[in-house]
């Protein structure tokens, strides 16, 4: 799976979010100033051809949908980031988060019965 670029990834999420929308709805969700409409319908149709989008004719313009699903991209992106700056460890990772964000006892907590809930 290809990675995506800040602009894509905005795209995208917002089209996660709505499941299908046409270039103009995308657009209405972006907070001011809103990007321009040929930026966008570009972005979209470099999504399209990356295979992270498809769509469906409607009268004379397109409704779009993502193909890729979040979460897929979510755990690609992820593990492409434990492999790049820790080594492929997850170990190393938590680690350094711990120590650079200062997590609570609270929050350390909640992290481990999640995790408890996978094994």
């Amino acid at each position: 799976m290809k990675q995506l670029t800040k602009a894509e990834e905005d795209i995208m999420q917002i089209l996660w979010q709505l499941k299908k929308a046409n270039v103009k709805g995308i657009i209405e969700e972006f907070p001011s100033p809103k990007p321009a409409y040929n930026t966008v319908s570009t972005i979209v149709r470099i999504l399209e051809s990356k295979g992270f989008v498809g769509y469906e004719k409607e009268g004379k313009g397109h409704i779009y949908f993502p193909i890729i699903k979040q979460q897929d991209y979510s755990n690609q992106s992820i593990n492409k980031l434990v492999d790049n700056y820790f080594q492929g460890s997850f170990k190393s990772m938590v680690s350094f988060f711990v120590k650079k964000n200062d997590i609570s006892l609270n929050e350390m907590e909640s992290i481990l019965k999640e995790i408890n809930k996978k094994e």
